[in-house]
């Protein structure tokens, strides 16, 4: 096989596996690292300790498979919708309602890298990572031509908007590269920044970590400041709301097809009561197998409290209005 011949079977063999959207580039050191170094300096990265480590691999790709000099990313979508809150319920973000997404992209993503070293050479080395690690994602997804980097930081597409997975196999296999995405499609519009209740983002294209509901629901160890609580909302884990109110979303965004994700539209609120009051026993045998294990028991059980006080106020404000 030629070299383009090898990136358009290793396409389709991305495309069989029930990905949505696969591009090609390289390792070359990201344009922002600056940025990222100012970010970290700043201590948006708030506790995720682990930013600070990765840093230097995330400035310099190709350090993370000493050989490896191409990027396949591959995108999966996880769109669904859901009805409205049931009353005492809190909500869970889109991706999370389910099997937890590391474990199923793992069996596609090694039927990928297996195909690649397949139709390589006897040193041909591949390996895939999926939310995990030092690799810069998003930055690798724009220069593979997938999309284009938004306003909330998020990787949108222009065909199906933001709410998608993304994830790569690093390999030595010599593949050309496809061009990469430069057109900003965000224009003038600051929707998500305008609609985020904590504030979370400075100015365009910088998240405070610290500020962020998914950040606080999810990555937050210990107590939450007060004057955050209350901007909480009803979200137990995650938030979908920079992303709900983007129009790429509104037009393009389509609901999941095939058995890729495990997910489940329907696990898109569960019952504040039931969370405060399972032990964690309860939580593993229900939870165990979602995201929502991260934050483990205490976690889960911090954010519903605070889900249920906003709940609560929501509900007594509502009624002062109709007396």
């Amino acid at each position: 096989m030629t070299p383009f011949e090898k990136a358009e079977a290793t396409k389709q063999r991305a495309l069989e596996l029930g990905f949505d959207a696969v591009g090609i580039t390289d390792l070359t050191p990201p344009p922002h690292e600056v940025e990222l170094r100012s970010w970290l300096k700043s201590g948006m990265a708030g506790t995720m300790t682990y930013m600070h480590r990765q840093a230097a691999r995330r400035a310099r790709p190709a350090m993370i498979l000493p050989g490896a000099d191409r990027a396949i990313v591959v995108s999966a979508n996880y769109f669904n919708s859901e009805g409205d809150r049931p009353d005492g319920f809190g909500r869970v973000a889109k991706y999370a309602r389910g099997h937890d997404y590391h474990k199923s992209l793992r069996g596609p993503l090694q039927a990928l890298a297996d195909f690649v070293r397949s139709i390589g050479e006897s040193d041909t080395v591949a390996r895939f990572y999926v939310d995990a690690g030092p690799v810069p994602e998003r930055e690798l997804a724009q220069r593979a031509g997938l999309g284009w980097i938004g306003k909330n930081t998020m990787l949108i597409s222009p065909t199906r908007g933001s709410f998608t997975f993304l994830a790569t196999i690093l390999t030595n296999l010599d593949l050309p590269l496809d061009d990469p995405f430069n057109l900003d499609r965000c224009g003038s519009c600051t929707r998500c920044l305008e609609a985020c209740p904590t504030d979370a983002f400075p100015r365009a294209r910088v998240l405070d970590s610290r500020q962020c509901i998914s950040y606080l629901t999810i990555e937050c160890a210990g107590d939450i400041a007060p004057e955050l609580q209350a901007l909480m909302g009803d979200w137990v884990f995650g938030c979908d709301i920079c992303q709900d109110v983007c129009p790429w979303n509104s037009k393009f965004a389509s609901p999941l097809k095939g058995d890729l994700l495990a997910l489940d539209p329907s696990r898109g609120f569960v019952d504040l009561a039931m969370l405060i009051e399972m032990d964690d026993a309860e939580f593993v045998e229900q939870f165990g197998h979602t995201p929502l294990e991260r934050p483990a028991s205490a976690g889960i059980k911090r954010n519903a409290k605070i889900a249920l006080e906003n709940s609560q106020r929501e509900a007594s404000w509502q009624m002062s209005q109709t007396q």
